[in-house]
């Protein structure tokens, strides 16, 4: 398959209902796509980023709670990442590079545990809270198929359906313009890459 551009794909994306499935290997190719993940994260002012933002089927995310490219020890790569352990709750307010202008309170849990591989291919078992905490549940979600708007209270859903409804338009257009393709060549190209990896 010919190689792409990573860049963020916006709701209602059908990559962004996919479910992720596990990384069976690390290779030179895989180390440039996660390089250009992070660096598109930091060009759009994120914390996080899922593969399936980026219209890739694989289980893996990328985390810097900073933001900040200079501040390369606060980068995270997460491969085949599980949640084994949740404490606590707490409620804080979340956006998403995928839903642009849209911003809600979402409940999750205050601690977490999370396994995972990283780039050498060694497992990782991190203890974290707070915004690194949320993050992670986050964008473990997105590997799940699922939107931080989907865990909005109901007036919560209420007050971003315009905004969510005009990026529905913004890609039914796009369709119509042959930028995006439709859902059977997304389901095709999705399932070629997960050939090739998992």
């Amino acid at each position: 398959m010919e190689p792409f551009p990573v860049q963020v794909v916006r709701y209602p994306h059908p990559t962004l209902r996919h479910l992720s499935k596990p990384l069976k290997r690390v290779d030179t190719e895989l180390r440039k796509t996660i390089s250009e993940m992070l660096e598109v994260m930091y060009v759009e002012d994120g914390v996080g980023l899922a593969a399936n933002q980026v219209d890739l089927p694989y289980r893996l995310c990328v985390i810097n709670t900073t933001g900040d490219p200079q501040c390369k020890e606060m980068e995270y790569v997460f491969i085949n990442p599980v949640i084994t352990r949740r404490q606590g709750t707490a409620e804080a307010e979340e956006g998403c590079l995928s839903l642009p202008g849209i911003h809600g309170h979402v409940r999750r849990a205050e601690k977490v545990v999370v396994s995972a591989y990283n780039l050498k291919g060694e497992e990782m078992h991190l203890q974290l809270d707070g915004l690194f905490a949320r993050a992670i549940q986050h964008e473990c979600d997105h590997l799940e198929g699922v939107l931080f708007v989907d865990r909005l209270s109901d007036p919560g859903k209420l007050a971003v359906r315009d905004k969510m409804e005009e990026l529905e338009r913004a890609l039914t257009d796009e369709r119509r313009r042959g930028v995006v393709p439709d859902d059977q060549q997304v389901a095709q190209r999705l399932a070629e890459l997960e050939s090739l990896r998992t």
